[in-house]
């Protein structure tokens, strides 16, 4: 939110009170306390009336430093809240006559005694960002709203990055941001995954510690400062020191939650009946006997919403019309090898059986009166399940559980973005701060289930809506896109910036949601679908089986899967490193490369794990322009190698794109071209490229359980290239292929 008329004014009606110098400093162990006054002392009468600022600093872990700013004291606690994990400990303070500390592994605090009003962030005997003169504030507008209000430093050069899944630039600098969950489609600058987290490439990241809405202004109302403001009378965020990207990202996933590894038969393709088409089971066994028969392996079939009665979504039951015979169905798609996924939603339409169910056990939100929350948006009378309620969590869980028992092994989780604000909530929580909160309730409801009921490893999702921590319940996708290249690259920035963000694991709907593409760019969209961390074919009122677009279509996809298929010991090993750290299985080109200023705006290309490079083509004719970082680049596809630091431009057929391998890389490429989930380590080929002159690089190969199943040791000395393992198992073979005249030892 905007408080200011330019530089020197405030907006009409707004009013501010601004910390000006430290009136006294109180140490305790877990950090220090600070009151403000927000005008000068010159004399005890300065004492009297007015606001101070209290400003609370703890330690919840090493290198992380969070800041509570609060005005009236008073208010009652209400949720909801993040559930942070905290390790405090190692926290020390100094308190010398002009300043006092707070420091936090090699991160600190400094308040300046006396004025002017100066906190400062530093590590490593630099400056990281400093909150000044009128950047801290109680801010309170003409109608009465009060704000808390923070500014800090945006140091020159710095760029920004996070704040959810966000379409537009991925650099975030000069852009205004809502935190608020909506379901706008992926062309606008509405979110549906906003997260109160943004990332630096200046060693830190910024988490506003609110599951509300936070208003955040990027460089863009006070352009060398990033703004963001609560309603309220308190603000907390933390301060979370790298000092490399990454490193922000593994300590801010350890605060939030580190996502859970899905299983790894969820890498391979899943194909869907598409939103509003028609389909019964003769049409399902069409489009799988259709891939079958095109040598097109596939691991998933997903049943969109028509696989429950019209306007009774959701009850969870089949429509009889089209499945006379569910449990036989799901055994015989089981048969086949599928796993099979349906859809569903928090969100229950009058004429389902469970609204009357639901409305007597009063498991529905309810409005301040007493009556069940309703309206006619999406389906007739549609209620909300009230996940604050256990009792409402567990009765929604044990619908969903029935499906299981029937054979269903996963759920899209749709939707959860649309919350009223006018409602009341079982558990008092505060209606604005669970709009965005609301879809970290559902999903966890949902995902809870399936890791009880399938085991771990076996749990895995496809939501749409999420705010901070919601990383932990994967697998994301992103929403609603049009069957365009533009939608396809708003796409892509927004699994980056999601990424960013601290989600691990992101998808997006091959083909564009909206509409039909043409043959020409549903090929442009497998490779990149096919080169993400998960890939599903979906639409809206159009089917996406390739052979409706040309016969290069059921080509290209063939080619795509093999490979992703093909790659699996090295994605799941990404996808376990995704899991165990934080760091995404999709990486901004800024988040791989810090130290390269020309990786800072890169948004048309991205890293797959540490060593694969993809740049998507985006036009029918295949002109591509990418960036390589330094070193010998190796195209995967055709062996040929490319220059960095440059700019290469190419052009490429509908089986092609730039991916490339990173010099030093080792990478695993396993045998079986059918199924995602295999012995990876047996009969597994390791491709060395470019190993540098006395280089040792580990190259561990998973199990599909997730476990290390080989790890293997490459060293180079000289013209030498030795390979050793001593548990891979045998028929493990190793070849160079690209370096200079080298010879192999294995």
């Amino acid at each position: 939110m905007k408080f200011t008329d330019g530089y020197w004014l405030l907006r009409e009606g707004v009013t501010a009170a601004h910390p000006v110098e430290v009136l006294d400093v109180s140490a305790h162990a877990g950090g220090l306390d600070v009151h403000a006054t927000t005008r000068p002392v010159r004399h005890r009468g300065d004492l009297l009336d007015g606001p101070m600022v209290t400003i609370s600093c703890t330690a919840p872990m090493p290198g992380v430093i969070a800041v509570r700013l609060t005005h009236l004291t008073g208010g009652a606690e209400r949720g909801p809240r993040f559930d942070l994990e905290r390790r405090p400990g190692g926290a020390v303070v100094t308190d010398h006559p002009d300043h006092a500390v707070l420091t936090s592994g090699e991160l600190s605090v400094r308040f300046a005694r006396g004025g002017p009003w100066r906190m400062e962030f530093r590590a490593g005997g630099r400056l990281l960002t400093a909150s000044g003169p009128k950047s801290m504030g109680i801010m309170t507008t003409g109608d009465g709203r009060h704000f808390m209000r923070e500014q800090l430093l945006l140091n020159v050069g710095t760029q920004v990055y996070g704040l959810g899944e966000r379409f537009g630039p991925l650099v975030k600098n000069g852009q205004e941001v809502d935190i608020w969950n909506a379901d706008g489609g992926t062309s606008s600058e509405q979110a549906y995954k906003n997260v109160p987290f943004y990332l630096t490439d200046a060693g830190y990241g910024v988490f506003v510690n609110d599951p509300g809405r936070v208003g955040f202004e990027v460089g863009s109302e006070a352009v060398s400062k990033v703004q963001f403001s609560v309603e309220g009378q308190s603000l907390e965020y933390l301060v979370i020191h790298g000092p490399t990207p990454k490193e922000i990202l593994r300590k801010y996933t350890a605060l939030t939650g580190r996502p859970a590894l899905p299983p790894a038969w969820s890498f391979g393709l899943w194909l869907s009946t598409s939103f509003t088409t028609s389909y019964d089971e003769e049409t399902v066994s069409g489009f799988i006997e259709g891939m079958a028969k095109r040598d097109l392996p596939l691991s998933v079939f997903h049943f969109d919403c028509f696989w429950m009665r019209e306007y009774n979504w959701c009850d969870f039951v089949w429509d009889p019309r089209a499945f006379p015979d569910p449990e036989g169905m799901l055994r015989r798609l089981h048969e086949r090898g599928l796993k099979v996924s349906v859809w569903i939603n928090p969100y229950i339409a009058q004429r389902s059986p469970l609204f009357a169910e639901g409305k007597a056990a009063g498991y529905l939100v309810k409005r301040p009166n007493g009556d069940v929350w309703q309206w006619d948006r999406w389906q007739p009378g549609m209620a909300l399940v009230d996940f604050t309620n256990p009792a409402a969590r567990k009765w929604f869980a044990a619908k969903l559980d029935a499906l299981l028992a029937m054979g269903v092994d996963c759920f899209k989780t749709d939707f959860g973005e649309r919350v009223p604000t006018d409602v009341v909530w079982h558990d008092g929580s505060d209606p604005e701060g669970m709009h965005n909160y609301y879809a970290f309730l559902y999903n966890r409801t949902v995902h809870d289930l399936l890791r009880t009921r399938r085991g771990k490893g076996q749990a895995v999702l496809f939501a749409r809506s999420a705010t901070a921590g919601g990383q932990q319940f994967p697998v994301h996708w992103g929403g609603d896109c049009e069957a365009t290249y533009e939608s396809m690259a708003e796409s892509l920035r927004g699994g980056l910036s999601l990424g960013l963000s601290g989600f691990g694991f992101w998808s997006h709907d091959i083909g564009g949601f909206e509409g039909t593409p043409t043959p020409a760019l549903f090929k442009r969209w497998v490779a990149f679908g096919l080169l993400s961390s998960h890939s599903r074919l979906h639409g809206s009122e159009s089917y996406r089986v390739p052979w409706l677009y040309d016969e290069e279509s059921v080509e290209v996809l063939r080619r795509f899967t093999a490979l992703k298929l093909r790659l699996m010991p090295y994605l799941y090993e990404a996808a376990r490193q995704a899991a165990d750290e934080g760091v995404p299985m999709m990486r901004a080109m800024a988040l791989e490369f810090p130290g390269d200023p020309a990786c800072s705006h890169l948004e048309r290309q991205y890293m797959l794990g540490d060593s694969l490079l993809v740049a998507p083509v985006f036009s029918d004719e295949g002109q591509v322009r990418y960036y390589v970082p330094a070193g010998r680049w190796t195209h995967l596809l055709t062996g040929e190698t490319v220059e960095g630091p440059a700019w290469h431009e190419e052009t490429h057929g509908f089986h092609s794109l730039p991916l490339l391998v990173r010099p030093g890389t080792v990478l695993p490429m396993g045998t079986a071209p059918t199924r995602p989930d295999y012995a990876y380590a047996s009969g597994v080929t390791l491709r060395v490229y470019e190993p540098a002159d006395g280089a040792t690089v580990e190259c561990r190969v998973p199990s599909p359980d997730g476990t290390t199943a080989a790890t293997f040791t490459v060293t180079r000395s000289g013209s030498e290239v030795t390979v050793t393992s001593a548990d891979a198992p045998a028929g493990w073979t190793a070849e160079i292929v690209s370096g200079e005249a080298l010879t192999l030892r294995s």
